[in-house]
């Protein structure tokens, strides 16, 4: 077995360190532009689907007699 001694572990942790950081940061970055894609339509989903109950609530209201 092969020892490269405290030198290549130290080499080794920071090239580890560095690849984590730059992982944590890539991640950081897509959730931040990725987000909008999913979030900007669902809002128009939302939208939709709620002026669609409004206007099934409105034409039950116009159909049903005013209660006393």
């Amino acid at each position: 077995m092969e020892t490269h001694g405290p030198l290549g572990t130290l080499w080794v942790s920071i090239g580890l360190g560095l690849f984590y950081i730059a992982l944590v940061w890539l991640n950081t970055l897509l959730g931040f532009f990725l987000t909008p894609l999913f979030v900007i339509p669902g809002t128009w989903l939302t939208d939709r689907l709620g002026e669609q109950r409004q206007e099934r609530l409105d034409a039950r209201n116009d159909r049903e007699p005013p209660r006393a």
